[in-house]
């Protein structure tokens, strides 16, 4: 496990960061054609720093540069065992500066600097590491032909991808894009989400100065309409990879359909159960991961298990042991080595959370909530992204029962977000 600091030493370091500010273009960086942007810290509110965004002009430059890239083949002919090591090189990089990334992750973020430090850093490198081994041991195999016939399989990179990241793990998401894109010989273009660009910018560096190619991985930063639109309607892209809101998933579907039928892959929002039966055993053990998978990064996370359905029997019991762990989860500073919660992203989805709660909070943290609901009120259904668990006592009126199991169908949650308030 990574040795953590003191606070005081986060901070310093925070207050010591060399942050990247520009788009990063065809091998170095440079002002966008958008207007400044400025990136805050959650917990605080106070000014990270003032970065230059892309628009549209910026948009068309760095696909046709990605396109150059990947026509020459510098990266994308490249023999697989070079690309190899030019991967884990980028990897060493990440290790060697991984406690300045952690760092402006959690500023940025307002993730806690434990989550940072020992699981989003090394995740980060153990997918990039993890694609970069697999480039020269993929093997395929055909089927037996006779002498008349010969089978082939044959992988090759699709071209210029879009990478579009969320903001709850900014690191994470692009490594999971960019690891198999990269390691593919695919031209990469990210647009990191407006609240936590630095470390994709970053990111783009270190990968420049491990050896991959000028345009074959470059970062615009900017909103949606000026950077995440042009790229999906972009001619001269081939596939759109996309983490996020379940709504904005189906805008790039709309954007490929009215563009060049480019490939688009999603990942988009989620309101998934944690089933507890009668006879279930070790209570203990099932408060412990209900609660890890309910709060972790402060529930905003798409596969957060942010409902409970918990049967009768067995709800008192286990409603005493997931609050006593809930004990255990410090909400406050970030920077501070013993929180577990940190702060939320910004204050427009604090408020979204808070309409969920009749809570009298203010401020970027919002206390973690255990809330019993029955199936068909909203917070059973919708994604709240925030760190609230929703209960649901089963057997329910007007559920069967047969034998010990229950056999009930909660209503389909409505995926996406919702701003109603609840009372």
């Amino acid at each position: 496990m990574t040795d953590l600091l003191t606070t005081a030493e986060y901070a310093a370091i925070a207050t010591s960061l060399d942050l990247p500010r520009s788009p990063f273009i065809d091998g170095k960086f440079q002002r966008g054609h958008g207007p400044m942007m400025a990136t805050t810290n959650p917990a605080t509110g106070a000014e990270i720093a003032q970065i230059s965004t892309a628009d549209a002009t910026d948009v068309d430059l760095a696909v046709s540069k990605a396109r150059e890239a990947f026509d020459q083949g510098h990266w994308a002919r490249l023999d697989p065992e070079t690309r190899k090591d030019v991967l884990i090189r980028l990897c060493k990089l990440l290790t060697r500066n991984r406690r300045e990334l952690a760092v402006m992750e959690s500023i940025e973020s307002g993730k806690p600097i434990l989550d940072c430090e020992t699981i989003d850093l090394p995740e980060t490198i153990h997918c990039i590491k993890w694609h970069a081994e697999a480039v020269d041991k993929i093997y395929d195999q055909t089927a037996p032909t006779g002498d008349g016939a010969i089978a082939m399989i044959v992988r090759e990179p699709i071209g210029v991808v879009a990478a579009i990241l969320p903001w709850n793990f900014p690191l994470m998401m692009l490594a999971w894009k960019i690891g198999p894109a990269l390691a593919a010989g695919c031209s990469v273009v990210v647009k990191p989400a407006e609240q936590t660009s630095l470390t994709a910018l970053r990111v783009a560096e270190l990968a420049h100065e491990a050896g991959v190619p000028r345009g074959v991985l470059q970062v615009l930063q900017g909103d949606g309409p000026s950077v995440g639109e042009p790229l999906g309607r972009h001619m001269d892209v081939d596939l759109v990879t996309f983490t996020g809101s379940t709504e904005t998933g189906r805008r790039f579907l709309r954007y490929a359909a009215d563009s060049n039928l480019k490939k688009v892959v999603l990942e988009c929002g989620g309101k998934n159960p944690a089933v507890v039966f009668d006879d279930a055993e070790k209570l203990d053990h099932v408060a412990e991961h209900v609660v890890n998978a309910a709060f972790w990064n402060a529930g905003q996370n798409c596969s957060a298990t942010s409902r409970l359905i918990v049967h009768r029997s067995v709800k008192s019991a286990l409603m005493d042991k997931i609050s006593a762990r809930l004990r255990d989860w410090k909400v406050g500073n970030p920077l501070d080595p013993a929180t577990h919660i940190g702060a939320l992203i910004d204050a427009e989805h604090c408020a979204k959370v808070r309409s969920f709660l009749d809570t009298h909070e203010d401020g970027p943290f919002v206390t973690p909530k255990v809330v019993e609901v029955s199936p068909d009120d909203a917070r059973a259904r919708d994604e709240i992204f925030g760190p609230v668990l929703s209960v649901t006592p089963s057997p329910c009126s007007g559920c069967e029962s047969n034998s010990r199991r229950t056999h009930w169908r909660p209503q389909s949650p409505q995926r996406g977000t919702s701003h109603a308030k609840i009372a």
